[in-house]
């Protein structure tokens, strides 16, 4: 579902309201989750994707100062491709204006099933100027953004016009992994997770000795995400291991890590992040597999999250973009944020990033902060397009992959993250030269 509209009528006012948080999350990066483009929202039960775009302005090609302007139309046009309804945002104060006009022009040529949201109608006085919107030929529905007012009518006929698709995880559900260090309660969190006394729970440390399966759903209707939990022994250091069976415990958990779509790494908010917890947190970095770091006992912890999540950030700066939720076992405190986040980022993993968006924010990035030079010769972008989830792999066309600088990668992953979340999900980028045709029917890199 695609947001369009002329720029200052509240597109992403109405992006924010529809695609509200469900998580409260805390990144070792600032402002990775800024400037969003697409988001996977739920109404109603009903699960699918909200591509949020610029405002579409009059354009004058041959004006250097418009190539910004093109950038944004072709964002919008590229959207509409990729959408299968298309929300039109207009403004109820101003009316009908001309920009309104040649995007009700667009939104006809595309094809796309479009409902009109007349915004800032913030009282019921003003559903009347609604009608005005009429004679551009779409449905009608005042709202207001500010006062979340009118969506409940405009959301069910939208959604309703949505394609259905196949939930997979019916027949292949979504595996999540609890793992952490021995004693910090991934049996007790489990069995609060699923209020049911499923797995032991002891203060002895190794209590868990072998990964147990538990089948769990988040969500209801047709939409609703099927997950195996799968419980696991504690980490110990290999030094401290003491018995085979406890090393067939270790490979068991490190394989649980390597098969699940999810890890909830799980640290003991009394003793803050360990040298071991930043060990078990490389081992599901390495095994590229997506992340929720949960700070349990935290109604035992004498610091506050804001003192916390620093120190976190420290000692493990290459989980950043994992959420981080501070639960209690023992109390349930957060533990329903922990389902959503866990729910949030097992959407994140498996993500299909549309190839026209993801060139359009890998251009802008670009655009915005150009490579630095290679021995005297710039990087060069041709293209991109995603070639795996789970991790999230995107593979870029470029003139020389050896012009890729560590920075700038991590420039360009940023890049995305701002665009389109990723929260807990790893993402790789894969520079490959582009091959052209040197005229003999031979094919050479581009340098």
């Amino acid at each position: 579902m695609a947001i369009v509209g002329r720029p200052n009528v509240g597109k992403s006012a109405i992006f924010n309201r529809l695609a509200r948080k469900r998580v409260a999350i805390v990144h070792a990066e600032s402002g990775v989750t800024r400037d969003r483009l697409m988001r996977e929202v739920e109404w109603e039960e009903e699960r699918f994707e909200l591509i949020d775009t610029g405002g579409v302005c009059n354009v004058d090609r041959s004006s250097e100062r418009d190539v910004i302007v093109d950038g944004t139309r072709q964002q919008v046009d590229i959207a509409l491709l990729d959408a299968s309804v298309a929300i039109f945002v207009t403004d109820i104060e101003s009316g009908i204006t001309a920009l309104d006009l040649e995007v009700a022009g667009i939104l006809r040529g595309s094809g796309c099933t479009t409902f009109l949201a007349a915004n800032k109608a913030d009282t019921p006085a003003r559903d009347n100027d609604a009608a005005e919107f009429e004679e551009l030929g779409f449905p009608v529905f005042p709202v207001s953004a500010l006062h979340n007012r009118g969506f409940g009518e405009l959301m069910d006929k939208a959604v309703a016009e949505l394609p259905h698709v196949e939930n997979v995880t019916e027949t292949d559900p979504l595996r999540v992994a609890v793992v952490g260090r021995p004693n910090v309660g991934k049996s007790s969190y489990i069995n609060r997770l699923l209020r049911n006394n499923r797995v032991i729970v002891s203060d002895v440390p190794g209590t868990t000795r072998d990964s147990i399966d538990v089948p769990f759903v988040i969500g209801r209707g047709e939409t609703a995400r099927h997950y195996v939990l799968s419980d696991t022994a504690g980490m110990r250091r290999l030094g401290k291991v003491s018995s085979s069976v406890e090393r067939f415990s270790l490979f068991r958990a490190e394989q649980s890590v390597e098969n699940a779509d999810v890890v909830v790494l799980v640290v003991d908010a009394t003793q803050g992040p360990t040298q071991q917890d930043k060990k078990i947190a490389s081992m599901v970095v390495k095994h590229g597999r997506g992340c929720v770091v949960l700070v349990n006992k935290w109604d035992l912890s004498e610091t506050t999250q804001r003192q916390y999540g620093p120190e976190l950030s420290h000692r493990m700066p290459f989980m950043g973009f994992c959420p981080v939720v501070f639960t209690s076992a023992q109390s349930g405190y957060n533990i329903r944020r922990s389902i959503d986040a866990i729910d949030h980022v097992a959407a994140q993993v498996k993500m299909q990033l549309p190839t026209g968006i993801l060139n359009r924010a890998l251009l802008d990035a670009y655009e915005q902060v150009n490579p630095p030079a290679v021995k005297g010769r710039r990087l060069k972008i041709f293209y991109s397009t995603q070639v795996g989830v789970n991790p999230l792999r995107v593979k870029l066309f470029v003139n020389d992959p050896k012009r890729v600088t560590v920075p700038y990668r991590k420039y360009l992953t940023k890049a995305l993250r701002r665009n389109f979340g990723l929260e807990g999900a790893p993402l790789i980028l894969q520079f490959t030269p582009r091959r052209a045709d040197d005229g003999k029917g031979r094919k050479k890199s581009r340098r």
